[in-house]
């Protein structure tokens, strides 16, 4: 028997089922009473079908195995077949338009773009007005598209007519290709490869020339780069004169190459390295594995590391030019496989201390001014790539040693793909990535705990907490609803292992009896909560900022009453990163009830204002890079459960009452304290269910919408510009989802 799928087809009020006919590398698993994808070619067909011409909205929700996929379709009408692509949420109906011509007779579509398994929960295909498709689209483009940010659907729209008459094409045509855009994900290695021909941002090689040449001065202040090639006797000479090659084809000459040969290489290894050091001047040999501390260590040299079939981009030393009075230069990267294509890039975010001290994200793709090297070598040279991944890590942490916490080392990321790794950056088992990070701290005599984190090549650090311990004021609002309030209550009082904590119910008109009831037995059971009336209209943050005023807490703890912990731990890991002076608003990891992640932190721009990071995904994904499972700087955490030390939130006036009565008003608070130089945090340590919005409910009235529209304008306003660039996030990566994949 045939097992098949369906989708509802709507054509204004006709509505028809459409068989799916599973077609290529898909199984019924009947045990299971799911689908079982082979691998991620497999797909359905539709029946053949006339389909009416015009737009359509796409709904599909499909509860799958892997968390960062894509769906696909192909519409196909006779010679003409297009694709498209439609990233899936996790837990959420997706949804997206598209523009059907004439003839189309039949739809192929792939659930998911990878092996696993997988349930259809809803799919239609939804015949919609032009009027209507037209609203859709300018508004994705405006909450999503860069070129359309904070301007009117009218601007909008004659962004499109413009850009159609310069193409010599239709509104719809340029509009069509604007929505696709939006849609590029990182879910694929073919994205990727779309991605890099369609939005990668290389400089025009004759705009490269004459800037060089109108800033010749700039150019050649940058000074000379060292590049140190350690050569073994397994690399092939074909992987070292692609390198070499590399190089050769920059559009500035201001570079050495350094050839380190180690002892073991052959004969025939010896003669190319020669005939190479003969053949350019810039190549050099050296029998010296400890060759750059004998460098002239100087601010007008930088050095860096290549292994033989590594590659920098044509405008690697271009766009490093524009580095003046920087120390240590990083950039996004790559990997390029033996078949040339490139993939696994790395995207990167801004100076992120907490997360250096976490994983090495740096990677490969770093210089380092030659007046900060010093004492960095390995002992053993770098003899092979491991030996590099060491050294390279060691770069970073030496900065944040010498002072880039503080602005005394100055450092820059470039968010180009400047390198292209030969192979994934490693780091030596002999000398794990805790150990680095344990003696780094050592030399910047901090006290505190190293032990390996919970990612391949990575650290956890526990900070002390100070003693003696600082009384922390937990704030939790709530106006009746004691089903949601006693757990959340009760689980904070018995599941924490910090106890020197007040804990305050600040009480917003409740009138449920049995929640009066459960308030009054609390606070005569543990003396540590108290009961606050606030007889005012809901305001959160004017509740809370009355909360503080009347707390006795040196920290002040922001918690929902809809949140429960879910292991002694919580308290004590925020406390400790909290109590560092450097510090500004720390986040915890929280957790629907299902188990998946509702936040791991914010991201400042998705959907126009801020997203939760990796929402849906499973609680045990590493996420983006590891992130997830990482202690890492954030420019903002939610405030459904936030710690912050007392005198940073009177610094900063507390939450804003005025504009920003419900959403964004945590955004907002941790964007002034990023504003006074303190670095915000999440630590995926802190660890408790959250059950969203319960309380408050959905933004689903006129009333509620006018406000929460109210709220984002004054967001984009005040903070426009920040949230457009999240300096912990990267420009590559999405704003359209809270997935980390490409924009």
């Amino acid at each position: 028997m045939t097992i098949t799928a369906s989708m509802q087809v709507v054509l204004g009020k006709l509505s028809f089922q459409q068989v799916l006919e599973p077609k290529d590398n898909v199984v019924w698993d009947a045990f299971h009473h799911r689908w079982e994808a082979l691998d991620e070619s497999m797909e359905f067909i539709t029946q053949r079908n006339i389909y009416l011409p015009g737009w359509y909205m796409i709904e599909l929700l499909v509860d799958r195995s892997v968390t960062s996929v894509a769906a696909s379709f192909r519409f196909e009408a006779g010679k003409h077949t297009f694709n498209i692509d439609m990233p899936l949420r996790v837990g959420k109906l997706s949804k997206r338009l598209v523009y059907a011509p004439w003839g189309v007779k039949r739809i192929a579509f792939r659930p998911m773009n990878a092996k696993g398994h997988f349930s259809i929960l809803h799919f239609r295909l939804v015949w919609v007005t032009p009027a209507f498709a037209r609203d859709r689209l300018l508004q994705r483009l405006i909450n999503i598209h860069q070129d359309y940010r904070d301007i009117t659907q009218q601007a909008a729209s004659a962004i499109v007519r413009e850009r159609a008459r310069e193409r010599g094409e239709s509104w719809r045509r340029t509009a069509i290709r604007e929505y696709e855009s939006t849609y590029i994900s990182l879910c694929s290695r073919r994205n990727y490869r779309l991605w890099v021909r369609q939005f990668e941002e290389t400089p025009d090689p004759a705009k490269m020339r004459a800037d060089i040449q109108a800033r010749q001065a700039v150019v050649e202040s940058a000074g000379v780069y060292y590049f140190y090639i350690p050569v073994a006797d397994a690399d092939t000479t074909d992987a070292l004169a692609t390198t070499l090659s590399s190089l050769q084809d920059q559009s500035l000459g201001n570079w050495k190459a350094v050839l380190l040969p180690a002892e073991e290489c052959s004969a025939d290894i010896r003669q190319h390295i020669e005939t190479c050091v003969a053949q350019d001047p810039r190549i050099t040999l050296s029998v010296l594995q400890d060759e750059p501390q004998q460098t002239v260590l100087s601010a007008t040299v930088w050095v860096s590391i290549l292994c033989p079939g590594d590659r920098l981009a044509a405008h690697a030393l271009y766009s490093l030019a524009d580095s003046a009075g920087a120390e240590l230069i990083y950039s996004d990267e790559d990997e390029v496989g033996a078949d040339g294509m490139r993939h696994s890039p790395l995207f990167k975010p801004q100076w992120n201390p907490d997360l250096l001290l976490s994983q090495p994200y740096i990677g490969c793709a770093v210089w380092v001014r030659g007046d900060k090297l010093p004492g960095l070598m390995p002992a053993g040279g770098l003899s092979n790539s491991t030996a590099v991944g060491n050294w390279q890590a060691k770069l970073a942490l030496n900065a944040l040693a010498m002072g880039a916490e503080t602005e005394a080392v100055n450092v820059k990321r470039i968010s180009r793909i400047l390198f292209h790794r030969a192979s994934p950056f490693t780091l030596s088992p002999a000398d794990d990535y805790a150990s680095l990070v344990r003696l780094s701290l050592q030399e910047m005599q901090c006290s505190a705990q190293v032990v390996p984190g919970r990612v391949v090549n990575s650290a956890r650090v526990k900070w002390p907490v100070p003693s003696p311990q600082p009384l922390v004021s937990l704030l939790v609002p709530t106006r009746d609803g004691v089903e949601i309030l006693k757990p959340c209550v009760d689980a904070i009082l018995e599941r924490t292992d910090y106890r020197h904590f007040e804990l305050l119910i600040l009480d917003n008109q409740s009138s449920c009896a049995n929640t009066l009831a459960y308030m009054e037995e609390v606070e005569r059971r543990d003396a540590r909560v108290k009961v606050l009336r606030w007889n005012h209209e809901f305001n959160y943050s004017a509740v809370n900022n009355f909360g503080a005023k009347h707390s006795s807490g040196d920290i002040i703890g922001l918690i929902n009453n809809d949140v429960e912990p879910i292991d002694g731990e919580w308290l004590t890991e925020m406390v400790s990163q909290a109590s560092r002076p450097e510090i500004g608003c720390v986040g915890a990891k929280l957790y629907y009830p299902n188990g998946t992640v509702q936040h791991g932190g914010v991201v400042l721009g998705i959907g126009g204002v801020a997203g939760h990071a990796h929402r849906f995904f499973q609680h045990n994904e590493e996420g983006y890079t590891g992130r997830l499972q990482l202690i890492q700087n954030l420019t903002a955490v939610t405030a459904a459960c936030l710690l912050l030390r007392r005198d940073v939130f009177e610094k900063v006036g507390g939450l804003n009452e005025p504009d920003l009565a419900v959403a964004y008003n945590d955004v907002d608070l941790c964007l002034k304290v990023h504003r006074l130089g303190l670095r915000n945090l999440w630590t995926p340590y802190a660890e408790l269910y959250h059950h969203e919005s319960i309380s408050r409910g959905a933004d689903n009235t006129p009333k509620k919408r006018a406000r929460a529209l109210k709220e984002a304008r004054y967001m984009r306003k005040q903070w426009g510009s920040l949230l457009d660039e999240d300096p912990a996030y990267n420009p590559n990566l999405t704003l359209a989802h809270e997935d980390f994949s490409l924009r």
